[in-house]
């Protein structure tokens, strides 16, 4: 009798054969993956043990900071500057939203049911995500020359995908029950769009503004490494003059700017959603 009890007990596994192996598969992969990576960087262990070294002495070159550099009557202060980075990133934000509506209206299929329409605007949205904001800048600092005007070009080009694919994804979301209503009343196309779809993404799409410029004002800080204007283009001549003093103005700059933002973004935001 207790042979055949026995018998019956069955060992209990947490994963099958089969789910063991692909965990372990997994393992060996990631670790391939790290060494490569490793061995593609090119770590130089001199320069890694001689970093802390190198970091405090960044740090004693950047004190006391030069608080005078902040405001500068020649207009070349970092003040000047970090005002132009807010007027890129908002006038970026701006220009990208008119231009990711109707982007967005393509893409969400429930709106523009036309697979073409709705293919060319994911290529779209997908270019727009896939290049880099100082790429961007790069080629606009060609077209237009270096300036403000380049980088406000760049941060809308950069935000199409952004906002253009969260608006689609919200029209895709939206209830039909009252776009239906409205429809099997004979309303216009742009009657059920302003009635049906536009009460119910509207804290999205405001939501998505908003969190599209806090982060607007942080990439078109960097702008400037490129000629893009905006404050980058101080932080990289103090680095060209080896004026670390004023690098750190600018980096407190905008530090404040950012916490700044992020606060009124997360007011704003509350008092939509």
């Amino acid at each position: 009798m207790s042979t055949t009890v026995q018998s019956l007990e069955r060992e209990w596994s947490r994963f099958t054969p089969a789910e063991r192996l692909g965990r372990y598969f997994t393992y060996l992969i990631v670790v391939a993956a790290v060494l490569w990576a490793l061995e593609t960087v090119e770590i130089i262990p001199e320069f890694l043990a001689d970093a802390p070294a190198q970091m405090v002495d960044l740090f004693q070159r950047m004190w006391p900071i030069d608080w005078s550099h902040y405001y500068q009557t020649d207009g070349m202060g970092v003040h000047h500057a970090l005002v132009e980075t807010i007027h890129i990133a908002t006038l970026g934000t701006i220009l990208a939203v008119v231009m990711a509506v109707p982007v967005g209206l393509m893409a969400a299929r429930n709106v523009t049911p036309f697979w073409p329409a709705n293919f060319l605007a994911k290529l779209i949205l997908a270019a727009s995500r896939s290049v880099n904001s100082l790429v961007w800048a790069l080629l606009f600092v060609a077209i237009f020359g270096p300036g403000p005007l380049a980088g406000t070009f760049a941060i809308a080009f950069r935000s199409i995908g952004f906002v253009g694919k969260l608006l689609g994804e919200a029209l895709e979301e939206a209830k039909s029950g009252t776009i239906e209503a409205l429809q099997a009343t004979g309303a216009p196309w742009l009657s059920v769009l302003k009635m049906g779809y536009w009460p119910q993404v509207r804290p999205a799409f405001w939501s998505i503004a908003v969190f599209r410029w806090d982060i607007n004002v942080r990439e078109s800080a960097v702008l400037g490494l490129v000629g893009a204007g905006g404050i980058g283009m101080i932080i990289d001549t103090s680095l060209n003059t080896f004026r670390w003093d004023r690098v750190a103005m600018a980096l407190i700059a905008i530090l404040v700017v950012v916490i700044a933002a992020e606060v009124l973004v997360t007011f704003v935001r509350k008092r939509i959603l």
